[in-house]
């Protein structure tokens, strides 16, 4: 079950990865249907399949470099699912041996939940807030996955840890907590700009549109979480004030995150000791580097695809490898010192 559900995490990373190189080609209503492709299983490509797919979809001509990108992302979706399905039901019937139960039966459900916004994604034509939504619920099964692998994991190998955390490192969890859900956050404002095409909407560093503050940006506009649902919006429906704004929030978020983890990482690596937490805080800090990079080179090369792949993937590895650093700190016993001076003054007191 370790394996499986590693290979389940690292299919969950391909398919996040081809969520966004659909959305990144404008793909992402290359099959106006779900699931099949114009009442198809695969992409129709004959002239005879092309016929009758336009004459059910005549608004929507079959595009075949559009419909790929969207049946392949859907493809691999499909696989990821039935992987999960194997893990609940391998799961259900070890529960007499101690095998994770809850957690496979949940993320299974989960996958249902999220093949219904994939769904709404095409039926409802973009609609932005179900776009954020699918993006934020491909991350979400992603960490899932993750969480049951580390518990496979330790159940395999049922070892007690060695080290202990210090008091000092223990009083830091809730920090690292505050930085999960930091990251939740610029995770969720990537996806908003994503949904409604806002990345191009500054093309210049470290400024946006030669401005530090650029004028007339739109809030209000660009966070109206309440778009009506009917238009296509394939492109967007934004106005470019709205865009401008979605996009400096999303880059403040930025800076807000590597702010606040230059210093929680310098403080856990300050206090790590022997706790064997060296390269969960080395893996958290590579990730956190990689993406501000890719970010920038975002902007720099207006939006090349295999760097805007790379980022959404990276944001993702971000945000494992923050949830790594978690699941390890929290394994660690606490060092208890105080009872234990408490207890020897009492017998040297009763001694006496």
């Amino acid at each position: 079950m370790a394996r499986w559900s590693t290979a389940a995490c690292l299919l969950a990373v391909v398919v996040i990865m081809l969520g966004a190189w659909t959305r990144l080609v404008d793909a992402g209503l290359g099959c106006p249907d779900w699931p099949g492709c114009y009442g198809f299983l695969t992409v129709p490509q004959s002239e005879t399949r092309i016929a009758i797919a336009n004459a059910r979809f005549p608004e929507t001509p079959v595009d075949v470099s559009k419909g790929w990108p969207e049946m392949i992302h859907r493809y691999a979706a499909g696989i990821l699912g039935l992987v999960v399905f194997g893990l609940a039901a391998i799961a259900v019937r070890n529960r007499r041996a101690g095998v994770p139960v809850k957690l496979p039966l949940f993320i299974a459900a989960f996958i249902l939940l999220q093949g219904a916004f994939g769904a709404w994604t095409v039926t409802l034509k973009l609609w932005p807030q179900v776009v954020a939504l699918h993006l934020l619920g491909g991350f979400t099964t992603l960490t899932l996955l993750l969480l049951l692998t580390l518990r496979l994991r330790k159940r395999s190998r049922s070892v007690a840890p060695s080290s202990t955390a210090s008091p000092a490192l223990a009083r830091l969890r809730p920090w690292m907590y505050g930085g999960l859900l930091l990251v939740i956050m610029q995770i969720a404002l990537g996806a908003w700009t994503a949904a409604n095409y806002a990345a191009v909407a500054c093309t210049d560093l470290p400024t946006c549109q030669g401005q530090w503050w650029p004028e007339g940006m739109d809030f209000r506009h660009g966070f109206d979480i309440t778009q009506q649902v009917g238009p296509n919006y394939l492109g967007g429906q934004l106005t470019a004030d709205g865009r401008v704004a979605i996009h400096v929030t999303h880059r403040l978020g930025a800076v807000i995150v590597l702010g606040y983890f230059l210093v929680l990482l310098a403080l856990l690596w300050r206090h790590r000791s022997d706790s064997g937490l060296d390269s969960s805080i080395l893996l958290v800090a590579a990730a956190l580097v990689v993406q501000i990079g890719l970010g920038l080179a975002n902007v720099w090369l207006h939006i090349p695809l295999a760097i805007a792949v790379a980022h959404n993937a990276m944001g993702a590895g971000l945000l494992l490898a923050i949830v790594h650093l978690i699941w390890h700190h929290r394994q660690l016993p606490q060092a208890h010192t105080s009872p234990a001076t408490h207890t020897t003054t009492i017998n040297r007191e009763v001694t006496a």
